[in-house]
């Protein structure tokens, strides 16, 4: 899989989020576009895992730094679950252990062919927090071990103004559930 953008690509990647970025500063407070801005153009390799975000529908922003790593965090900011990464399982195993009316992919290979993580449970509070998020779709999110090793997997939404946690079999996908990512840059 080709993993560089052309010029053209980078440029308008850029563009985009650099015009969300300022449109949405409530996301990041206290973080300078140009320091993003040097983060990404130094990493090729992020930047087209952020434009595989984008593709799918997810509308990445930054929404922290890690003062540990130097990092920028981007989570998916969608209104809703991205349209591009909907109908998958789970994971690998809940995808083989599928006999019938499998699904084209699961969330865990899909994010990892993008080079990103499933948000976590916190992660996805934390998004919550910044706004209104699937309200009319949910989204995977990182399942604890103990958990998945029974079965299960685990995503969220947000209904009746509150966000819940839920569980599903690991092997089942929905026409509105799909996952949102972090990338760190």
């Amino acid at each position: 899989m080709e993993m560089d953008l052309s010029k053209e690509q980078r440029v308008e990647l850029l563009s985009t989020l650099k015009t969300r970025f300022e449109k949405n500063m409530n996301r990041h407070q206290g973080i300078e576009w140009a320091k993003v801005l040097a983060r990404l153009e130094a990493n090729a390799k992020r930047l087209w895992s952020l434009s595989q975000m984008e593709a799918s529908g997810g509308e990445p922003d930054v929404v922290g730094y890690d003062t540990s790593t130097g990092e920028y965090l981007f989570y998916d900011c969608s209104p809703e679950s991205p349209k591009g990464r909907r109908s998958y399982c789970y994971d690998r195993a809940a995808l083989d252990a599928r006999k019938e009316f499998k699904p084209e992919n699961s969330a865990i290979d899909a994010a990892t062919a993008m080079g990103v993580e499933l948000l976590s449970e916190e992660q996805y509070r934390a998004l919550q927090e910044m706004g209104k998020f699937d309200t009319k779709s949910s989204s995977w999110v990182k399942t604890p071990d103990h958990i998945r090793k029974l079965g299960g997997a685990t995503f969220c939404d947000r209904r009746y103004d509150t966000v819940f946690f839920y569980h599903n079999g690991a092997d089942s996908y929905y026409a509105a559930r799909g996952f949102r990512a972090v990338l760190k840059v």
